[in-house]
């Protein structure tokens, strides 16, 4: 496993290659939608956009949000993205972008971590496993609701 990979705050530059990485992980979109997207989620401060780098090319994002409870006192992480260029799985990419992320969550008082993914996307599941996520889709559901806008 790789391990020479740097992990950044995303900025407008990378707009392109998130939608490249954005279009590869199955969710086409633009660079104009990227920057557009880039404009409302960078200055978020309960929310964060990292990039992997190798070799000065992005290899990598990650999407995050902080989410405070109502239940209990403290926060949760939620990853709403997460994707490694196809070369580059499998070379310590994706784990520096977990890393990261979990050091977020803890900085920012978070107490659990959550990722969804499709049930069709065995590989990122055994590497959610690996990574030390446990499936808990037994014990909730999860339901969600598409809005229209007017």
């Amino acid at each position: 496993m790789r391990t020479d990979v740097a992990v950044r705050p995303a900025s407008q530059p990378d707009a392109a290659r998130l939608a490249e990485l954005l279009t590869e992980l199955g969710y086409p979109v633009g660079t104009d939608e990227v920057c557009d997207r880039l404009v409302y989620w960078l200055p978020d401060p309960a929310s964060r956009v990292l990039v992997a780098e190798r070799g000065g090319r992005v290899v990598g994002c990650i999407s995050v949000h902080a989410i405070p409870f109502l239940e209990r006192t403290g926060r949760w992480l939620r990853i709403d993205s997460l994707v490694v260029d196809a070369g580059q799985r499998r070379t310590g990419t994706g784990r520096a972008l977990l890393d990261a992320a979990e050091a977020l969550a803890r900085a920012w008082g978070c107490l659990r971590i959550e990722v969804t993914s499709k049930r069709s996307r065995a590989g990122a599941h055994a590497f959610y496993r690996s990574q030390g996520f446990i499936d808990v889709c037994d014990r909730s559901g999860r339901f969600t609701k598409e809005l229209s806008q007017p």
